[in-house]
């Protein structure tokens, strides 16, 4: 809904300005994927690598998101569409504030990665699939929720009886099956160098 009395406020200190103070072009890095499949661990090693490296960052965890900005939110389809919709305007701000973030959110439908997508400039979006069988991710299960949705405990769980909607041309797939944690960071680095994201 829109609001005609409400005017952008244009600020001195720009994005660009922002990005030059901080020897970085920002970006979004959306590691999106099946619950299990790696997104916080991996994103969490890439932040640690960025930040040896002298980069400012911002790691924005699925779980943690619903600790506060989105507490309000269940995980309906409406509710799982809003969530990202949120997390897409605050990763836009963060992008605007010159840094490098990280996000690592199921975000299950290609149209609500799309509209996050279409918040930034083309050379601002990232996009990692995490690309590890549905069989594998209920092998781990790490918090015991695809127990729980098999046994109809929870509603709607992506990849049981809500649909994941696979990434048609992500910049990066990482397996992390077949690779560890530091290969796939490792992996991630190598991107944004061979992009110039990072020197």
């Amino acid at each position: 809904m829109s609001n005609n009395n409400i005017i952008w406020h244009a600020h001195p200190v720009t994005k660009t300005s922002r990005a030059k103070h901080k020897h970085q072009p920002p970006c979004i890095l959306w590691f999106t994927g099946l619950s299990g499949s790696g997104k916080s661990t991996i994103a969490s090693a890439v932040e640690q690598k960025l930040f040896e490296l002298g980069h400012h960052t911002y790691l924005l965890d699925g779980d943690n998101v619903r600790h506060g900005l989105n507490k309000d939110l269940g995980f309906s389809d409406a509710d799982r569409i809003e969530n990202i919709r949120r997390i897409g305007e605050l990763a836009k701000l963060m992008v605007d504030a010159g840094l490098l973030v990280m996000t690592a959110f199921i975000s299950p439908f290609k149209q609500d990665r799309q509209l996050v997508q279409d918040l930034v400039q083309a050379d601002e979006w990232v996009e990692i699939y995490m690309d590890i069988p549905l069989d594998e991710c209920e092998r781990r299960d790490p918090k015991g929720l695809y127990k729980k949705a098999r046994k109809g405990e929870i509603k709607q769980f992506t990849g049981i009886d809500s649909a994941y909607e696979v990434p048609e041309n992500p910049a990066l797939s990482i397996n992390t099956v077949e690779l560890s944690i530091e290969a796939c960071a490792d992996k991630v680095i190598d991107y944004l160098q061979t992009k110039k994201i990072i020197q």
